[in-house]
């Protein structure tokens, strides 16, 4: 049990600790570089200046990457507006945080995955990841309402994509009424659509 698991290794010596530790944490990220840690998908055009002086995808374009990716979820199946005169209600990202695995760059398309953490009571915790194209002589096919609406785990475009993430990473959504910079709370409409992205969906 977790309070067993708790006990043992406070009996541990220091180091003994920090290793055990250290190798849950290893299987964790291991576990979120694939596929099946997600839910919802959507393909990213990277560009020519994103690349940096030599030819792969600058380190802070990434974090470009996955804020991209959150955003098109909550607007498409979740009714958020963006403009601040039209919504009683914003999302405001306070946290994030990448891992490097390996390199993309341009000109590929990559696809970028996203699964839900925590559903707070006006925040939401995101764990996000990017998964380059297959080695292959052809790009992935382009269907525009990838790019647009994205797509759901299970979906067969998937196999024109690497097994294992480049990037993997986490951000939190806070929500707020815009008008007086307080957090709000999530209507249920929103709260459904993103309990409903908890564990990956079926296509």
């Amino acid at each position: 049990s977790a309070s067993t698991t708790f006990w043992v290794l406070r009996l541990l010596p220091r180091n003994v600790r920090s290793l055990a530790t250290s190798s849950g944490n290893q299987r964790v990220e291991a576990c979120h570089q694939h596929h099946e840690a997600y839910g919802y998908f959507l393909l990213i055009q990277t560009r020519w200046q994103d690349n940096d002086q030599y030819g792969r995808g600058n380190s802070a374009v990434y974090y470009s990457y996955l804020d991209t990716m959150i955003n098109p979820y909550p607007m498409r199946y979740c009714g958020l507006k963006t403009g601040l005169l039209m919504s009683p209600m914003v999302g405001f990202i306070v946290t994030n945080q990448c891992t490097f695995h390996s390199p993309v760059g341009f000109p590929q398309i990559a696809v970028a995955v996203l699964v839900m953490e925590k559903v707070g009571h006006s925040s939401v915790h995101y764990r996000l990841a990017l998964f380059p194209p297959t080695p292959t002589k052809e790009p992935p096919s382009i269907d525009l309402r990838h790019l647009s609406d994205g797509f759901f785990f299970g979906h067969p475009k998937l196999a024109q994509f690497a097994t294992l993430a480049c990037t993997t990473g986490s951000s939190v959504h806070v929500f707020v009424n815009p008008a007086i910079s307080k957090p709000v709370g999530l209507p249920e409409d929103f709260r459904w659509g993103f309990l409903w992205l908890m564990s990956p969906a079926p296509v």
